[in-house]
């Protein structure tokens, strides 16, 4: 088995170690090329993949809160709509309340969105990730890829989603009625939109998402979203497209001490490792790893993490 002996930064400094924590954000898609070039085992994930809706704020506050959408002293309105259409799970990821559409991208060549809010959450709008369920073997993936092929199914559907918006970070969208009635975009002003880089209607279901999840995503906005919020699919609601990052397509495979099962002393760990979904679970992996990493050394987790009692580490986060 190789092993792990340290770390070259970009200047070439070389920084060694007896053990390497790998822990990098789920879209360094350059530290899989890496892993795979010096041969660590991977394995392929399923994933989410859909576009970020967006409605006005009022409009949400309205579904939400009814007679007292308006009142001073509450918040703006959030919500969760999940269905299963014909063994695939749709749902809301990652709503942001007040808030704005943001561009994710690592590549001007790749379009990507996500959500975020202000800290006020005062923006005049609301979005939310709406994805459908993929899995490793899903015919929409080319199997040919091997582990990588779900990363590749990414890749070409953010090319796709760059090539409809034409560049310039620009993000193609569709109004929700339309994408649900499969109609092509019409000759009219762009739809009002908190994506602050420029948008462009595009015909996200017919040039952008594979039929079985564009007909998963319109049979659960008609059906299940729209009888848990009547007034979800209306001309206000603005699909941008692509949202693909929901979490990392790849795990890099590690043993039970948290070490990667194919290059010995490297220590893959959190979402870009394949081991965590969102913020609090990343942190708590790396309390995991660096236990594993401190304990195999000889080391105190108790005085490294400042907890007293070792098995009390998780709760920490």
């Amino acid at each position: 088995m190789s092993a792990v002996s340290g770390v070259r930064l970009d200047d070439g400094e070389e920084i060694t170690g007896s053990s390497v924590i790998l822990a990098t954000g789920h879209s360094a898609r350059g530290v899989y090329e890496m892993l795979h070039r010096h041969g660590a085992q991977m394995a392929r994930k399923p994933l989410a993949i859909g576009a970020r809706v967006e409605h006005p704020q009022a409009l949400i506050n309205d579904i939400q809160l009814g007679a007292f959408s308006s009142h001073p002293e509450l918040e703006a309105a959030a919500y969760s709509v999940t269905a299963k259409i014909s063994g695939r799970g749709i749902y809301s990821f990652c709503m942001c309340p007040g808030g704005q559409v943001v561009p994710a991208l690592t590549k001007p060549s790749e379009m990507v969105v996500n959500g975020m809010s202000y800290s006020r959450r005062h923006s005049l709008f609301a979005n939310a990730a709406l994805v459908v369920s993929v899995a490793t073997d899903d015919p929409c993936l080319d199997q040919s890829k091997g582990a990588r092929r779900v990363l590749a199914f990414q890749r070409s559907l953010e090319r796709k989603a760059a090539l409809l918006g034409g560049g310039d970070y620009v993000c193609p969208v569709q109004r929700l009625t339309d994408f649900v009635e499969k109609r092509p975009p019409k000759k009219r002003p762009p739809p009002a939109s908190s994506y602050r880089l420029g948008v462009r209607e595009a015909s996200l279901h017919d040039d952008l998402l594979p039929d079985p999840l564009a007909d998963a995503l319109r049979e659960a906005a008609t059906g299940a979203f729209e009888r848990a919020m009547p007034g979800f699919v209306g001309d206000d609601a603005i699909l941008h497209g692509v949202e693909t990052r929901t979490s990392a397509p790849l795990r890099v495979v590690r043993d039970d001490g948290c070490e990667s099962v194919s290059l010995r002393n490297l220590y893959p760990c959190g979402e870009g490792a394949g081991y965590a979904g969102g913020i609090v679970s990343a942190a708590v992996d790396g309390l995991r790893v660096a236990r594993a990493v401190l304990g195999g050394h000889g080391s105190d987790v108790g005085a490294a993490t400042g907890v007293e009692d070792p098995q009390d580490v998780a709760a920490v986060a």
